[in-house]
């Protein structure tokens, strides 16, 4: 939903950056029509985080609106046609305006930096103040101001003796008429900008359909051409890709430049991305078929980084920065997690190290499966077993069929189903594979590693180990390592790294008793620093640590306040730090990310010096590793961390929540735990005890109700 707006002269401003990019050798990468490196053009500065056009949002690539001014000024008036209600600048003077506020013209995006006085600037402010490399003037409603008198190609003729004006674009045929050949310096590059396919052009009354037809018309009164990304990559009703359309290639046999436009980090685009902008970017520039010569963004940092850092490198490309991708179960944003897709997917994708969170099934069987509870992983709720329900006070308050409770050939015949932790905001993780793939046993989880030649090492998650052993007779410990053991990892054979990981300082004790594989010691609480005596302990009986992202950059109200020491602490007393949980949907990073999952390893690894990162989609931050932009003598600012609490500085301060407490100091009390007991066996009817200890009947009505919900949201 877009906000009332302000026409001014009907100009949207648009500054325009070049990525720091030497595409004029001889033998240019590029495929596009001058060879050069494609153009990044911000749409209205930085607009996907701060008011279009406001100062702030070209700088950085009380509130005050014009309906708070002036609440009886709104008016009515045909735009193309079509009758508009607004404030529409025609009724007001620039000095009315002066003291109107701009705020954010997508009312999805943050409200945060509405009301902080960003005033409205002219041609003339942007060219003085900003100073832009390149500047870009987009005319959309001249025909409307000439109904009213005034002329926007006057305006343009004489703004161009003081300011240089490098682009303009319009969607109306006749407006280049009007001013071609009338400029006073060098005339700016005329660019003509298509709606959408059906709609039509007001001057021809032909839909813009038709005139791409006839690009060697275009060509006669402009030098290049603006479409939306539908133009070239399509969409099916799933939003999937179809295969490119050959409008790149036409235009450029037709001698036209070819920019798109509708890039965004924070919109819906489509799932062969996997929520990774920087992906959708490459596949508009960097295909091997052809390259857009420009893309009008709202965040041009990662239009930037996409066309400078990643474009032209391959999978074999030199790592610029050592650390380790870590899984978490799997590549389990693109298929359901701890699934041999998942993992066949990581493996592929450039992942390090992959992860099985260990499970036991009812006769002993350890397997990989992100959650103790089946019915958070699988579709078990449909399936005969659903009636095996029972609440585990020791696990969870809530009903659940736990893995314990079913066979492994049961738990085999099972359907995976994809975790969608953002179902709220109406964001699913690839639908067309949300139950696709097979739940594997550890071993076959690490033949599986085992054969790949790229993997460095397996992440093996051991929880709920005194729960098993006491009340279910089932000793996760020894089931670990047996199957290492039977599968080779343990005399030699294999080459791949073993790493144990829990919460349980006790666990970690016991596998090092038994055992020489390292162990990792994972810190659940969000913390702000660790004591020294902590850390010693943590020494004594891990090799590793992890911890959470919010113990590394603290943030409140989706603003990063500061960085803490715990990274740094760590890693002076020789303990490598891996840090969870990276995710590219952009509403899991705070706004300082800008979005884009890139920026946010780029400052967790550059920024923080971690050691690894434990991630949902490897394929993001392997390609990370590849960064060419990190392998120069300077580096670019789009790839410079983020400044932590500079974005903060900039929000309006009655729209942040009140300060929360601070994290806890994690100390060795939080370290030290009892050793772990030993191991029992499991009584003959200990493996039926989920099914015959049932639910009351009004708690197995709510299970069931809950049931019932669940399964219809599994299968939007």
């Amino acid at each position: 939903m877009r906000a009332s707006t302000v026409l001014l002269s009907s100009v949207v401003l648009i500054q325009l950056f070049a990525a720091q990019i030497d595409a004029k050798s001889s033998r240019s990468p590029w495929q596009t029509l001058s060879g050069d490196a494609p153009l990044v053009i911000a749409r209205g500065g930085f607009s996907g985080l701060f008011p279009d056009s406001s100062s702030v949002a070209y700088k950085f690539a009380k509130q005050t609106s014009v309906a708070d001014l002036f609440p009886n000024r709104q008016n009515f008036y045909p735009v193309n046609g079509v009758t508009s209600q607004g404030w529409f600048t025609i009724d007001f003077s620039l000095r009315d305006l002066k003291n109107a506020s701009l705020i954010r013209g997508i009312f999805s995006r943050s409200e945060k930096f509405d009301g902080n006085g960003y005033s409205i600037l002219t041609v003339q402010d942007v060219s003085m103040q900003i100073k832009p490399e390149s500047f870009w003037l987009n005319i959309q409603h001249d025909a409307f101001y000439a109904q009213h008198n005034l002329s926007i190609s006057s305006f343009l003729i004489s703004a161009s003796r003081t300011v240089s004006i490098d682009y303009i674009s319009s969607p109306k045929l006749n407006f280049f008429s009007k001013v071609k050949g009338r400029f006073w310096r060098n005339e700016p590059s005329f660019v003509f900008q298509f709606l959408g396919k059906e709609e039509f052009e007001p001057t021809t009354k032909r839909t813009y359909g038709s005139i791409l037809s006839n690009l060697t018309y275009v060509k006669t009164f402009a030098s290049g051409i603006l479409v939306p990304k539908s133009y070239i990559l399509p969409l099916d009703d799933k939003q999937y890709l179809l295969p490119p359309t050959s409008l790149v290639q036409d235009a450029h046999k037709a001698g036209l430049k070819l920019y798109v436009s509708g890039f965004a980090n924070d919109v819906d685009i489509a799932y062969n991305y996997s929520f990774d902008p920087v992906s959708e970017y490459l596949s508009f520039v960097n295909n091997g078929y052809f390259s857009v010569d420009g893309v009008l963004s709202d965040f041009p940092i990662t239009a930037s980084t996409s066309i400078d850092c990643f474009s032209h490198i391959g999978r074999n490309a030199r790592k610029q920065m050592d650390f380790l991708v870590i899984t978490k179960n799997g590549a389990s944003g693109d298929y359901p997690g701890c699934t041999d897709l998942a993992y066949e997917k990581a493996i592929q994708d450039g992942a390090d190290v992959i992860d099985c969170s260990v499970k036991m099934s009812s006769d002993g069987k350890p397997f990989c499966s992100s959650s103790i509870d089946l019915t958070q992983s699988t579709m078990v709720i449909q399936s005969p077993f659903r009636n095996r329900s029972t609440i585990i006070p020791d696990i969870s308050s809530d009903p659940g069929i736990y893995t314990f409770n079913l066979t492994w050939p049961e738990i085999q015949s099972l359907t995976p189903a994809i975790m969608n932790p953002y179902r709220s905001y109406n964001m699913f993780r690839n639908p067309n594979e949300k139950n696709s793939g097979r739940i594997i046993s550890l071993s076959e989880f690490l033949h599986l590693a085992n054969k790949s030649t790229s993997i460095y090492g397996v992440l093996i998650s051991v929880e709920y180990v005194v729960y098993l052993r006491e009340k279910q007779g089932l000793d996760v410990v020894k089931a670990v390592l047996d199957t290492l053991t039977e599968t080779g990892y343990s005399n030699g054979t294999s080459t791949t790294k073993v790493m144990i990981q829990s919460t349980h300082s006790s666990v970690l004790v016991d596998f090092k008793k038994k055992s020489k594989y390292e162990t990792v010691y994972k810190v659940e609480e969000t913390i702000r620093d660790i004591s020294d005596s902590a850390i010693e302990d943590i020494k004594k009986f891990a090799n590793a640590v992890v911890i959470g992202k919010s113990s590394v950059f603290p943030d409140v109200g989706s603003f990063v306040t500061g960085q803490t020491n715990v990274v740094e602490r760590l890693r002076k007393s020789k303990l490598p730090v891996y840090v969870e949980l990276f995710q590219n949907e952009f509403v899991s990073q705070p706004y300082d990310f800008c979005s884009d999952a890139t920026v946010e390893i780029n400052t967790y690894i550059t920024g923080a010096g971690i050691n690894g990162t434990i991630t949902e989609f490897p394929l993001t931050a392997s390609r990370y590793k590849r960064n060419q932009c990190l392998g120069r003598k300077e580096t670019p600012s789009y790839m410079s961390p983020i400044k932590p609490g500079i974005l903060l500085s900039l929000a309006n301060p009655r729209s942040l929540p009140p300060a929360e407490a601070p994290y806890p100091v994690f100390t060795e009390d939080d370290v030290t735990e009892s050793p772990q007991p030993p191991g029992t066996e499991k009584s003959p009817s200990s493996s039926t005890n989920a099914q015959t200890h049932r639910p009351s009947g009004q708690t197995r009505l709510t299970l069931s109700l809950r049931l019932s919900v669940f399964a219809s949201l599994l299968l939007l």
